[in-house]
């Protein structure tokens, strides 16, 4: 399939999908063809594919069901027009990895032992909360320490508006709100890693510290969806044995 020259890449995915859906070509009522074939079919990554169905999804063109599809439920938008996109998650995390992997380095060789402190207590802070909001509160606050410890203000300035990017995404939000029901979060032990690479004082190992963390991140959240998945499949074998007394 052939996409337009313009604009964010999972938007040209997601036009296309709009536009073949409007036509009748996936008609309201069919699933749309799975992951994996719409990432060959428009030779693009299975991360672009997700988030053209995140923009889908709010322009209520379509519906995930977990455990079943994606499935169109509308041929037109709901609002009349298509939703203005923002940042894509995926590719949020990815630009995040590189800057944030380098705004660690830089930190290394110049960050002060109050700063290791305050980034130790924002540790502590993760693996106590009680509450998700509260973990995710100190897991900005950690990374935009980090990116003040290199005492540069066009660092400081480029990870602050990743975090924006990320908290103003309305397709951010949508991945984040099945991340968390899949029970995913902050990792206290992951930062831990980051703070110990600091401690060094050598770039190399605070980069890769913090690019492990992320990658770990984007790991997480394209598994969130299966993960929900497969324990709704758990889930209905289990009742399915339970009322029949078989296998399913």
């Amino acid at each position: 399939m052939e996409l337009e020259d313009t604009g964010r890449l999972y938007e040209r995915v997601s036009r296309d999908l709009a536009g073949r859906i409007a036509a009748g070509e996936y008609p309201v009522g069919q699933r749309l063809p799975a992951e994996r074939a719409l990432a060959q079919a428009y030779a693009v990554s299975r991360p672009t594919i997700r988030e053209a169905i995140f923009a889908l999804e709010l322009d209520g063109l379509v519906e995930a069901r977990m455990g079943s599809g994606v499935y169109v439920i509308s041929r037109l938008p709901q609002e009349g027009e298509a939703v203005k996109n923002d940042i894509g998650p995926f590719e949020l995390i990815e630009a995040r990895r590189l800057i944030e992997g380098e705004a660690c380095a830089l930190a290394a060789a110049r960050i002060t032992d109050a700063e290791i402190e305050a980034l130790a207590a924002l540790v502590d802070e993760m693996r106590d909360a009680d509450r998700l909001a509260a973990a995710e509160d100190a897991d900005r606050r950690f990374h935009l320490a980090v990116a003040r410890a290199t005492q540069n203000s066009a660092m400081v300035a480029a990870v602050d508006m990743l975090w924006d990017a990320r908290a103003r995404s309305p397709q951010y939000q949508i991945m984040s709100g099945r991340a968390h029901a899949a029970g995913i979060g902050p990792r206290a032990d992951e930062h831990a890693r980051i703070l110990d690479a600091l401690r060094l004082r050598q770039p190399d190992p605070a980069r890769a510290a913090m690019r492990d963390h992320l990658t770990q991140v984007l790991e997480s959240v394209l598994a969130a969806t299966e993960v929900q998945e497969m324990e709704q499949a758990r889930a209905r074998i289990e009742a399915h044995r339970l009322k029949y007394g078989t296998p399913a």
